[in-house]
């Protein structure tokens, strides 16, 4: 069904047309012959939008919007009217209104209008649900991880399955989609939760500090290095360490590092014994890290020590409505840091960044929300706060089925239709697939996950 409309004109039948005009096209239909009758629906039943004439015997379809407008403005009004002047339709805007058609009108252009309404209504709804939710989870506590949508519910089950072990986990996932808050869920959740969390990035330091830091040091081991230290091994000990961007590890340095991990020692720099700890291993790579062993920049060898459980964190792209929960739950964040009184998006601006593709993920969804917040001038988030990348962003583009004008898809649609053909005719193979595509592997993995096709490439690996 999508949606429930409340027909209100004198003209019985009117309402009559419209009603049996509108069923066919999936609406559930109410009518009633005035204003005042209507408002008493709007007290009683759940109404999505309303469709009203503006001329009317006793209430006019006029006053009806300022109703609605003051006691029920989660409702959107469409306005017919006879008159199509500039200044009927600008008091009916002003009345509350939130669209007109002018009569005579066609029954698809009603169609369009009454589904744009709804839409919008039914998104400002799922906006003010999610603002409740994060509000309700801020209340009873800090969050690891936001969000409900299918993809990550898959993360929530292997991640409450695996902290209940000691495997080893590779997360995997584009930059910026928060594989770090999934490590640290993991620790939390596992009986380690007492001892440290210590999280490395692999590709934050060269390769000789990045053995020290790794297995510790010792006294003169090199310049500067005036006293002993313990590594991250020795001190992630009764927890759990986080090898983040492994992929970006030097080759040489991987030889190492396969030893540590299969003899549970490491022996630090400038010494002549090995020491032993005993910590958890989580390691994390926006990498294709099948791509690289086949290109020999990874260790086949390490790859499968590392990789005994694999938790891939969709891209934010694919996570449907939590780009709006996580949304919400930043507005909260950056509205206490600047000390503006921000509570919320509009559904006009929650339109636009559902649209989006999200490139940078979580990450860049954190960015456009603080800039948001620090220059709205309102209480909530409009369309004009937002980066231009995400105003100006265009979903709607379209190509031709050939000469056929019944069927006009998405770019997204007849992207999504030819990998899926590309990947049957190669019988799943994805390196193959990928060429014929020209794509990277990840790149068409990315794209399998973002089109929610996750379940194909299982099938087909």
């Amino acid at each position: 069904m999508r949606g429930h409309i409340l027909i209100v004109d004198d003209d019985r039948s009117m309402c009559e047309m419209m009603e049996s005009t509108l069923g066919p096209h999936g609406f559930q239909v109410t009518w009633r012959t005035s204003a005042e009758e209507a408002l008493v629906v709007l007290d009683e039943a759940e109404i999505d939008a309303v469709l009203t004439d503006l001329s009317m015997a006793g209430m006019s379809g006029l006053d009806l919007c300022h109703r609605i407008a003051e006691n029920r403005p989660d409702i959107p009004v469409v306005v017919v009217t006879a008159f199509g002047s500039m200044e009927t339709a600008v008091g009916a805007i002003r009345a509350g209104a939130y669209d007109f058609i002018t009569k005579p009108f066609d029954i698809d252009q009603v169609v369009i209008a009454l589904q744009r309404v709804v839409h919008h209504a039914q998104l400002r709804k799922e906006v003010q649900r999610l603002r409740k939710q994060v509000d309700r989870q801020q209340r009873s506590g800090p969050q690891e991880i936001i969000g409900s949508s299918p993809p990550m519910k898959r993360v929530y089950d292997l991640v409450e399955r695996v902290a209940e072990t000691d495997a080893t986990v590779l997360i995997t996932g584009e930059s910026g989609t928060g594989k770090e808050l999934v490590a640290h869920a993991i620790h939390t959740r596992s009986e380690r939760s007492g001892g440290p969390f210590v999280a490395l990035n692999c590709a934050a330091m060269p390769e000789s500090l990045l053995e020290s830091e790794l297995f510790g040091h010792m006294r003169g081991a090199f310049t500067d290095a005036k006293s002993g230290r313990s590594g991250l091994f020795v001190r992630a000990t009764g927890g759990t360490i986080l090898l983040d961007e492994i992929g970006e590890m030097p080759i040489e340095m991987q030889a190492k590092l396969l030893r540590a991990l299969q003899e549970r020692v490491v022996r630090p720099v400038g010494g002549d014994r090995e020491i032993s700890f005993d910590a958890r291993i989580i390691a994390a790579t926006n990498r294709d890290i099948e791509q690289d062993v086949e290109n020999r920049r990874f260790r086949e060898d390490l790859y499968y020590r590392i990789n005994v459980v694999n938790i891939r964190v969709p891209p934010l792209a694919a996570r449907g409505n939590d780009i709006l929960q996580l949304a919400q739950h930043f507005i909260r964040e950056f509205a206490d840091k600047h000390g503006k009184e921000v509570v919320g998006i509009s559904s006009q601006a929650a339109e636009k960044m559902l649209a989006y593709d999200w490139p940078g993920n979580v990450r860049e969804l954190q960015n456009s929300i603080e800039r948001a917040v620090a220059l709205t001038r309102y209480r909530e988030i409009a369309v004009e706060d937002l980066p231009d990348k995400l105003r100006d962003y265009k979903s709607w583009n379209v190509v031709l089925a050939g000469d056929d004008t019944s069927e006009l898809l998405p770019m997204s649609e007849v992207e999504r239709r030819y990998i899926m053909r590309v990947l049957k005719e190669v019988r799943g193979n994805k390196t193959m697939a990928a060429r014929i595509l020209g794509f990277q592997r990840r790149t068409l993995y990315r794209k399998l996950e973002r089109y929610g096709l996750t379940e194909a490439r299982e099938r087909y690996a």
